[in-house]
């Protein structure tokens, strides 16, 4: 999966679960900026394991901040062979 293709896939996640347009949501975007508490960062990472196949340790989770940082997280667990990279479909 490249780059843009992960990207697309998390800021429409985002998007989803934070009932957000996807045009304001960026890779650059904090969650402060996107009126986004610790409440819906865990509704978002529950969706990111869940659409990625994937675990977010909870270390980890807990340092994320921004899209960036949610995007570069699930690259690095994909990368180390965890997760399935084709999109789940229910």
């Amino acid at each position: 999966m490249s780059h843009e293709e992960l990207t697309a896939r998390v800021r429409s996640i985002i998007a989803a679960t934070q009932h957000l347009p996807q045009e304001q949501i960026t890779a650059d975007s904090t969650f402060q900026e996107l009126g986004i508490d610790s409440l819906d960062g865990i509704n978002i990472l529950f969706a990111v394991e869940s659409e990625f196949n994937i675990n977010i340790p909870d270390e980890a989770a807990q340092s994320l901040r921004s899209v960036r940082d949610v995007i570069d997280g699930i690259a690095k667990l994909l990368e180390s062979g965890q997760g399935n990279q084709a999109p789940v479909s229910a």
